[in-house]
């Protein structure tokens, strides 16, 4: 059992490069494990703890606890301090920043109007699809038939959309200003 962790890794890499679970005899060739019984009674112990389902066709697929990921409680940014000898909790990255599926985007962002608050182009913002915001909140706004990424204020009782870097204009809609949805997280990737 103690092995169980390495093994899960191993499928866990295996999926990120082929979108798919190997059968039976292939998770036997993946983590080198000769025996069938051995192979079927690990699938068994990540079934019964959520990482792995059964699929039509005798086949696997994730389980709900598939893609959690050790979660530190924090990390300083300034001087160093000593690592904790804490086991680290687990958090599926989804279960984080969506809280609900049906209603969230994700969208890339283009462009550096947003860059002083932390939202650069090619990042990812994790957007919960509304009709209405708070001011102050980052909305995906739509003004004039385009889509936008600002902060929404507000200037003498209407609506305006600001961005984070001073090379940009504050927009002041003459018309319909439209509420898409509230910026709710972000990602990047790091070459």
């Amino acid at each position: 059992m103690s092995n169980d962790a390495q093994y899960l890794t191993r499928l866990q890499d295996y999926y990120a490069r082929h979108q798919v679970l190997p059968s039976y005899a292939g998770i036997g060739e993946l983590i080198g494990m000769r025996s069938k019984a051995s192979v079927a009674s690990l699938v068994l112990r990540l079934k019964g703890e959520g990482f792995l389902e059964s699929a039509p066709g005798q086949r696997l697929r994730p389980g709900a606890r598939f893609f959690e990921r050790a979660f530190a409680e924090s990390v300083p940014a300034g001087l160093p301090s000593p690592a904790a000898d804490t086991r680290p909790d687990n958090v599926t990255i989804d279960k984080y920043l969506v809280k609900n599926p049906s209603n969230t985007v994700l969208i890339r962002v283009k462009g550096d109007s947003m860059m002083d608050a932390g939202i650069h182009s090619d990042d990812i913002v994790v957007v919960e699809k509304r009709g209405s915001a708070k001011v102050g909140e980052i909305v995906v706004a739509i003004v004039d038939n385009e889509f936008t990424l600002k902060r929404l204020g507000q200037e003498k009782g209407r609506y305006i959309l600001k961005p984070e870097n001073k090379a940009y204009p504050v927009i002041r809609p003459q018309g319909a200003l439209e509420i898409f949805g509230v910026v709710v997280g972000q990602f990047r990737k790091y070459a």
